[in-house]
């Protein structure tokens, strides 16, 4: 079945194609929030979340009491979040977490299985995407965690903020929230089995996975009409 698509991202489709369509020019101001909400029917809070995808995609950037200015209009391939870029941040989770969950699958107690259970379910009964990412970096700092070497920890602790910012970019435009709960899933069952191979495998799927989801958002695309008039809440 087609991914129903939120109205945070039907607004992030229709501005990122003007831009890209150049109908805002590079250095050109977008309208003020107040009219993009009328024209487009959309909350400030929605068009806020757009606005920041926007900038995240590396199209614009905000400039305090100024507004938001088009810096790009060609297909943005390494968008940033926080301090770092996606390639950075891929790059080093590729190199950390997938031989952390080997170490935590020999190495986990009792209790970091109790804990991870307990977040794997939450996480799955949970349809607020901004509860869900808190608990998705927990999840990934809870696995560092159990491979029992404090250092891990820290490294995830120091790109925690661009982790939760790069959960919450994929979850909105990507669909990911029941896909990333199945992966995780399998990396708490290899966990429990103490399958060093399978945890492994199980966390160099999710990682390559999250790769795939973050490709599809950003390659060039055909945008969608305008959408004036559509009734977005």
């Amino acid at each position: 079945m087609p991914r129903r698509v939120s109205a945070m991202e039907a607004v992030l489709t229709y501005l990122r194609g003007a831009i890209e369509r150049g109908e805002y020019a590079i250095g050109e101001k977008l309208p003020s929030e107040a009219e993009l909400c009328r024209r487009l029917a959309v909350s400030r809070p929605v068009l806020r979340e757009a606005l920041r995808a926007l900038q995240t995609m590396g199209l614009t950037v905000s400039r305090t009491g100024k507004g938001t200015f088009v810096v790009s209009n060609g297909p943005v391939e390494d968008p940033t979040f926080g301090d770092y870029s996606a390639s950075d941040l891929l790059e080093v989770r590729r190199h950390v977490e997938i031989p952390v969950a080997g170490y935590a699958a020999v190495r986990r107690t009792p209790e970091d299985l109790d804990h991870l259970s307990h977040l794997l379910e939450r996480m799955e009964q949970e349809s607020d995407t901004t509860a869900w990412v808190a608990m998705d970096t927990l999840f990934h700092l809870t696995i560092a965690q159990a491979a029992q070497n404090p250092v891990f920890r820290r490294v995830i602790e120091e790109i925690r903020d661009a982790l939760a910012r790069q959960s919450a970019f994929l979850n909105e435009l990507g669909g990911r929230r029941e896909q990333s709960n199945r992966e995780h899933r399998a990396i708490v069952e290899a966990l429990i089995d103490q399958s060093e191979h399978d945890a492994v495998e199980a966390m160099k799927d999710h990682l390559e996975r999250v790769e795939t989801t973050l490709t599809s958002i950003v390659r060039p695309h055909r945008t969608d009409p305008p959408m004036e008039g559509r009734n977005q809440t």
